[in-house]
């Protein structure tokens, strides 16, 4: 590991990988939370939450350990998420709670995320392990990297976006703008897609609902925001309108369908996650839109929400329908974003040949 610029002390060198290994925890917790699992995943971070604050301690303990005023809350939010897990299934809506304590995740995540572009150890944490290198060195273009337009977590409407820092500005990059599920916020939900996008130059939106969830009942309201965000994003960087993604879990996943199906839509390729659907979607879609549009399914067969059934129902009414579509149907995959099919998604939106169902 060469990490050249960030503080040099034991205090660092120990807690950089513990916050490493437990963000990767949750990150595994995450993908397979299950009601019937979640015992067993809140066990399984108890190690991690006593490492977390072993961390704490040292941070604390040592007064100008964290020169960098970010291993310290990057290292909080990550323990703030362990403990919810862990106590979650005592809680009355015990998936509620554990769902509620991911939140912190992605906040950790965002805390920690500075420091990749100067350590390499971080900076391999936010790439895939195929595209695996030493930190990018500054300086990078203006407005690269994380940033939150009226988008703080108690702001509606607004979104985030990642554009990589070592992009070619002469190169037109493809764009993923991905949606929340019911009750989310877009600057958490960015956090599912920032390493697949820094490790293949994609710029990723991440909008947030004007309301509590999607306008699943009056398109317009969202769908015109995501214009006009899609409008300021590619008025400023160059975006390639042949590979505009459109993709969302759950309530996400379902405004996904619905509002990338309209006539007027200016994404060119659909993956919606874990969605909710009904066949008279299609019957009120203007056949040219859904004739050939690219569309990426997936779906649990253990979700407890929205019953694999549904998944089965969309991929058959829109396949019927003349629409391109994938069908990934995920063994063990419940109600929970699995972040192990996005370069999946992303293979197929830049043209490989999808990969069998699972």
């Amino acid at each position: 590991m060469s990490d050249r610029t960030a503080p040099r002390n034991e205090a660092i060198e120990v807690v950089i990988p513990t916050l490493l290994r437990a963000l990767a925890a949750l990150e595994t917790a995450s993908r397979f939370m299950h009601p019937p699992r979640l015992p067993q995943l809140a066990d399984d971070l108890d190690e991690h939450d006593t490492a977390l604050r072993d961390a704490l301690a040292r941070l604390h303990a040592t007064g100008n350990a964290d020169e960098t005023g970010i291993l310290l809350p990057a290292v909080e939010y990550a323990l703030q998420a362990c403990e919810g897990v862990r106590a979650a299934p005592a809680q009355p809506n015990p998936m509620v709670s554990a769902y509620r304590a991911m939140r912190q995740l992605s906040r950790s995540l965002e805390a920690l995320y500075p420091l990749a572009t100067d350590l390499d150890s971080v900076s391999n944490f936010f790439l895939e392990p195929s595209a695996h290198r030493a930190a990018p060195h500054p300086p990078f273009a203006a407005g690269t990297g994380v940033a939150h337009v009226r988008n703080q977590t108690n702001q509606r409407g607004g979104f985030s976006i990642y554009v990589p820092e070592d992009c070619d500005h002469a190169t037109p990059m493809p764009l993923i703008m991905a949606l929340h599920g019911g009750a989310g916020h877009g600057r958490l939900f960015l956090w599912n897609w920032v390493r697949e996008a820094r490790s293949r130059r994609m710029i990723v939106v991440a909008p947030t609902a004007i309301g509590s969830t999607w306008s699943l009942m009056e398109l317009e309201v969202d769908t015109d925001n995501l214009a006009r965000i899609l409008d300021d994003v590619s008025n400023r960087w160059s975006v390639d309108a042949s590979h505009r993604l459109l993709t969302g879990m759950s309530d996400g996943g379902t405004f996904t369908l619905l509002s990338g199906l309209s006539e007027n839509s200016p994404f060119t390729h659909l993956a919606p996650v874990a969605a909710s659907f009904h066949p008279l979607l299609v019957a009120v879609t203007e056949p040219t839109r859904i004739a050939g549009l690219p569309i990426y399914l997936i779906h649990g067969a253990l979700d407890w929400m929205f019953p694999v059934s549904v998944g089965r129902t969309a991929h058959r009414t829109l396949a019927a329908a003349g629409a391109q579509v994938t069908y990934c149907e995920v063994a063990d995959l419940s109600h929970a974003y699995p972040r192990d099919r996005n370069g999946d998604i992303l293979d197929w939106l830049q043209g490989s040949v999808p990969k069998p169902q699972v």
